[in-house]
């Protein structure tokens, strides 16, 4: 445990990273219970009362939030902040497990919304993941002339990735902004390239322009060989919706790749934007 000790406990980064392994742990154990009570397997299967109560693992959630929140305000020592630590990761996952919950205020667990969730947790996670490998700014009141213009050429490419990441979440390019959180130059290329159809940066485009037509078609190509895989790893991990949310969704897919083609074929659309362009 030589490589724990001198990289994690003496950095002073133990609570972090116990945070981090609790997060996952939580939600890869979250998951199976989930998925064996929807299989209808397992001591969870009954957990309805009779009343037609049923408590969302959410509200444990809550609780643990605010227990790892108090005992790291009102502690110092290691071991009361590690187990904030615990508190906190276990707690955070439960909350985000069920994040398309609370942002739709309906059950939408199994339901394609609810992969919201899915994608709630892997940025969370990869925050963490950043501020255990050190990503936090520290020790300004050390700085020195010559490091600087260094640290504050960083605050500064923070500042546009940060802008970039927000036109990215405005054209529907989520998954951009999740990847810039590690790889922040993602962000000016999403930020540059075309809007996802069905964004608020999308209705921008005049009806019927190049930029919608364009926009499906490189949609339809991404969804057809980059995403399909991202969202089978995705579903593997965490269960896939119902079939129904699945059909509806391959059906949503198909109107998207159909409707640059149709488009094209239109003539008189066609002879308009070759007027406009």
């Amino acid at each position: 445990m030589t490589w724990w000790q001198d990289r994690i406990v003496e950095a002073g980064k133990e609570p972090v990273a116990l945070c981090l392994v609790a997060f996952i742990a939580t939600f890869l154990l979250t998951r199976l219970v989930t998925r064996t009570i929807r299989s209808g397997r397992g001591p969870f299967r009954n957990n309805v009362s009779s009343t037609g109560l049923h408590i969302h693992h959410a509200v444990p959630g809550l609780f643990l939030l605010l227990a790892g929140a108090l005992t790291s305000l009102a502690s110092y020592d290691s071991t009361s902040l590690n187990i904030a630590g615990l508190c906190v990761g276990a707690g955070a996952s439960l909350v985000l497990d069920e994040f398309a919950l609370i942002l739709h205020l309906r059950d939408v667990y199994w339901a394609r919304q609810g992969r919201a969730s899915v994608q709630a947790v892997a940025l969370a996670g990869m925050v963490m993941g950043l501020t255990l490998l050190g990503f936090t700014p520290e020790n300004v009141d050390e700085l020195t002339d010559r490091n600087a213009p260094v640290r504050w050429a960083t605050v500064v490419i923070l500042l546009t990735s940060f802008v970039c990441c927000l036109i990215c979440a405005a054209k529907g390019k989520y998954r951009l902004v999740v990847l810039a959180a590690i790889v922040p130059i993602v962000a000016y290329v999403g930020a540059v390239r075309l809007a996802r159809p069905g964004s608020p940066w999308y209705r921008r485009y005049p009806e019927g322009s190049r930029k919608q037509v364009r926009a499906r078609g490189r949609a339809g190509g991404f969804d057809r060989h980059i995403a399909h895989g991202l969202t089978w790893f995705g579903d593997l991990v965490a269960g896939a919706p119902t079939r129904e949310d699945a059909a509806a969704e391959s059906a949503e897919r198909a109107a998207v790749l159909v409707a640059p083609s149709q488009e094209e074929d239109d003539p008189v659309r066609s002879g308009h934007e070759s007027r406009t362009s």
